[in-house]
């Protein structure tokens, strides 16, 4: 059975940093573009960064470029999405995706 589970996201206040986590399980990731998505109640989703984990090419939306670095960690099965110099306007459910598959999402708040 597949299952992308994210994890990492918390409140945390302007300008500080966190790590979010996606575990993925029922295939290896090691071959698999991936990707992180975020979406605030009554809008539209958003990508936020890509990776192909088998070329290590990585794409990141414009709002968080610098900011946000995507990787993968074959051994654990797993991808992160280092978020740094964290603004209000990043607040939204984070998700992650992988094939045709999606985890259930983590919430990230930025505020004072």
């Amino acid at each position: 059975q597949v299952q992308l589970v994210e994890s990492g996201g918390e409140l945390v206040q302007p300008g500080g940093s966190l790590r979010l986590s996606c575990t993925v399980s029922g295939f290896a990731i090691s071959r698999d573009g991936m990707s992180w998505y975020r979406q605030a109640p009554g809008k539209e989703r958003e990508l936020v960064a890509v990776i192909n984990t088998f070329g290590h090419s990585t794409y990141y939306a414009d709002s968080v470029k610098g900011r946000f670095t995507i990787s993968t960690d074959n051994a654990k099965n797993t991808m992160h999405l280092q978020m740094n110099s964290l603004k209000p306007e990043d607040t939204d459910m984070y998700g992650c995706s992988a094939r045709k598959y999606w985890g259930q999402g983590t919430q990230v708040t930025v505020a004072s």
